[in-house]
């Protein structure tokens, strides 16, 4: 199973962006999923963004989509969310994850704040 480490989170105003990394260790093959979620106080997490292991194809949710674009290094052993014109209601803790989910334990996420 891998292990995975969010970072890059903090407190940016409306219109600013961020860029997240997720850090996986554990695994030396490169055939996995990720996806990126979030949980905004009082709501549920949410999928938010994945990439397939080849980098073939991304997914976007609506909330997200034009604005946040998620893209690997498999060299780097890292995959990232860029994201651009942040939202007050992008404020979340946000987590990655192997796909699919079912069954995996979760990180200790990165916090995003936006605020003006």
């Amino acid at each position: 199973q891998l292990h995975l480490v969010e970072s890059g989170g903090g407190s940016v105003q409306p219109g600013g962006s961020l860029r997240l990394s997720c850090a996986v260790s554990g695994f030396t093959e490169d055939n996995y999923g990720i996806g990126w979620f979030r949980q905004a106080p009082g709501k549920n997490r949410e999928g938010i963004a994945c990439i397939n292991d080849e980098e073939r194809s991304a997914y976007y949710a609506d909330p997200v989509r034009g604005r946040f674009s998620i893209s690997r290094d498999n060299a780097k052993n890292t995959v990232y969310l860029q994201m651009s014109s942040l939202k007050p209601e992008d404020t979340a803790v946000y987590y990655c994850n192997q796909l699919p989910t079912s069954g995996r334990s979760w990180g200790q996420g990165t916090q995003v704040t936006v605020s003006s």
